[in-house]
């Protein structure tokens, strides 16, 4: 595994971890907690798909093809809905924060990493046209 492999997963298990807690206070009631819905959905459900798409990014290796990176990038925008800039403005900020900071920076590195390897295979495949297809 590759130091962005590593990175890619490590990101991920954090949205993983954060998420999880942030559903967990839901059903317990612990706060601060999310809202158990917003205008367009619920959020338990909306938790537990982002839940299983960082998850399958996981297993399908997050860097390794199209749908890794997809479903890595997926799952980072998934998780700003929970952790994103508009968690500034929330009155709970004060005691939020920790979570939406590290949120951010998860999802900022599965950005970063994504678009790199993105633009890695894209140089590569400009350079050299017969071994991009081999690819």
């Amino acid at each position: 595994m590759t130091p962005s492999d590593r990175h890619t997963h490590a990101a991920l298990a954090t949205l993983i971890v954060l998420q999880t807690i942030m559903l967990s206070a839901l059903y317990a009631g612990i706060k601060p907690h999310p809202p158990i819905a917003t205008p367009l959905f619920g959020i338990a459900p909306f938790l537990g798909a982002s839940l299983a798409i960082a998850l399958w990014a996981v297993i399908v290796q997050p860097l390794a093809s199209t749908a890794g990176r997809f479903l890595s990038v997926l799952a980072a925008l998934m998780a700003l809905v929970s952790f994103g800039p508009q968690k500034y403005l929330d009155p709970q900020f004060a005691l939020i924060w920790p979570a939406v900071l590290l949120g951010q920076v998860s999802a900022l590195v599965i950005f970063a990493q994504v678009f790199g390897v993105v633009r890695a295979r894209s140089e590569t495949s400009t350079a050299n046209p017969a071994r991009a297809g081999a690819a």
